[in-house]
């Protein structure tokens, strides 16, 4: 005999599992700081490749302007002032990747939490249809 609810309970689940169920399932077998430290190392290396590149398209734009000044400049200032920006671009970065990670990780388990309830209402539903049918 079918069941409806559990009809609509397996849709559900199912369509979870095909959509975000996908994402929230490979970081929930994460431990939450090994999570969050993968993905902000993974960050601070993007966000060094992308500050290195607008730098170089920055140096590349006034390359006339620097060749020509480039004997009057003080280079080791301009080495620390480029130190200084990297330095509080990556740590800007790094902190506002670790609340969006934490935030979606946090999103995932509260998520995960729900497709498990579901499944063990699911099995519920399966011995009860099983008990009575003994």
């Amino acid at each position: 005999m079918l069941n409806e609810e559990r009809i609509k309970l397996m849709t559900k689940m199912a369509s979870y599992e095909a959509n975000e169920g996908k994402r929230n399932m490979t970081i929930g077998n994460y431990f939450r700081g090994d999570y969050i430290s993968v993905q902000v190392i993974k960050s601070i290396l993007h966000g060094t490749i992308a500050f290195f590149i607008v730098f170089a398209l920055f140096v590349f734009y006034d390359l006339e302007v620097l060749m020509a000044d480039i004997y009057k400049m003080d280079l080791l200032d301009l080495g620390k002032t480029v130190m200084i920006y990297y330095i509080v671009f990556v740590v800007l970065y790094a902190v506002i990747s670790y609340v969006v990670y934490a935030y979606r990780y946090a999103k995932a388990r509260k998520s995960l939490k729900i497709y498990y309830n579901n499944l063990k209402k699911l099995a519920y539903l399966y011995d009860k249809e099983s008990k009575r049918y003994e």
